[in-house]
C-alpha cells in the first residue's frame, strides 16, 4: 500500500514515516484525497541523488494514527510539521508540498520562515481555491449521511473523485486506484476520510494568510499541471505573482496529481530546484 516502513511518536501522536538517504534535508508533504503513496515514483530518486528526504502520512491520513482528540485541520497539521522537524533535530529543511500540504507549506513557511529553505508547491490550494464543487456541496448536505455511506458508495465516490485528479485516465486504475482507495478499506475507513479529512476543508487557512505571502523570501517554485481540474492555473498565476521572486513552471498535459501524470518531469524539477542556493 505504501512505501513507508517505520512509525514516530510526534506529540504523543503516531506518524508513519520514511527517512532514508543523507546529505541537505527535503520534506515531502501530500495532499487530499491522497497519502505519501503519490511520491513513490519520486521520492526514491531524490534519495538516490543524495539527498535525506523525510516522507510522512498526514495526522489521520494513510498509515499515521487516526485519534478523535487531535486537530487534523491545515492548522494543526501545520503545528505537528514544526513537531515532527522538533524530533527529527532538524533546524531548517526544503519542502516539497502538493494540494493541502500546500497549504501547510505556505503557513509553515510564513510561521517559521528560518526553518525553510526552499519551498515548492505542487497545485497547492489557495485563497478561495477551494474545497472544489462537490466536495463543498458535500459538507453543505452534512457530513453525518456522508460519513454512514456503505464502503461500495464511499469507494464510488473517492474513485469518481481520484479519477478527475490525473489527465489519463487509465492512470488512475487497478493497483494505482487500490492504493489510493487501501487506506480507508475497513470499517472506520469512510468516517474517518470525512472526519480527518473532508471536514478540514475550508479555505480560511489560506485566505487569512494571502497578505502574508509577501514575506516569502526563500526560493519558491510553483509546479502546476495545465490540466488541473481542482485548482486552475490562474490560482497558480496569483500565487507567483504575490511571493517574491517565486517562479512558476507549467507542465503541459498533466493535471491535479501532477507526479502521477509527469513523474519524471516533476522529479527532473525536484533535483533542479535542490540545486537553487537558499
Amino acid at each position: 500500500m505504501t512505501f513507508l516502513r517505520g512509525d514516530l511518536l510526534v506529540d504523543g501522536v503516531r506518524l508513519a514515516y520514511r527517512d532514508r538517504g543523507t546529505g541537505e534535508p527535503v520534506v515531502f508533504v501530500h495532499g487530499t484525497p491522497s497519502h505519501s503513496h503519490e511520491w513513490r515514483d519520486v521520492v526514491p530518486r531524490i534519495e538516490a541523488a543524495g539527498h535525506r528526504v523525510i516522507t510522512y502520512d498526514l495526522l489521520g491520513y494513510g498509515r499515521s494514527e487516526r485519534p478523535l482528540d487531535r486537530d487534523t485541520s491545515v492548522a494543526g497539521q501545520t503545528a505537528l510539521l514544526g513537531a515532527l522537524l522538533d524530533e527529527l533535530g532538524l533546524d531548517s529543511v526544503t519542502i516539497i508540498a502538493h494540494d493541502i500540504g500546500g497549504a501547510i507549506g505556505q503557513r509553515f513557511a510564513i510561521a517559521a520562515p528560518e526553518r525553510v529553505r526552499r519551498l515548492m508547491l505542487l497545485d497547492t490550494v489557495s485563497y478561495d481555491s477551494w474545497p472544489s464543487a462537490t466536495w463543498r456541496a458535500i459538507i453543505a448536505e452534512h457530513l453525518d449521511r456522508y460519513r454512514n455511506l456503505s464502503q461500495w458508495e464511499f469507494n464510488a465516490l473517492l474513485t469518481r473523485q481520484l479519477e478527475m485528479t490525473v489527465a489519463d485516465k487509465e492512470i488512475m486504475t487497478g493497483a494505482v486506484l487500490e492504493a489510493y482507495l487501501a487506506p480507508h478499506q475497513s470499517s472506520l475507513g469512510p468516517s474517518s476520510f470525512f472526519e480527518h479529512q473532508v471536514r478540514h476543508y475550508d479555505s480560511v487557512y489560506t485566505e487569512e494568510i494571502s497578505g502574508e505571502l509577501v514575506r516569502l523570501r526563500m526560493p519558491v517554485r510553483i509546479l502546476w499541471g495545465a490540466r488541473d481540474q481542482w485548482q486552475p492555473l490562474d490560482y497558480a498565476r496569483r500565487l507567483a505573482a504575490d511571493i517574491p521572486a517565486a517562479e512558476l513552471v507549467t507542465i503541459p498535459g498533466a493535471g491535479h496529481f501532477v507526479m502521477e501524470d509527469a513523474p519524471d518531469r516533476v522529479t527532473e524539477e525536484i533535483l533542479d530546484f535542490l540545486t537553487v542556493s537558499p
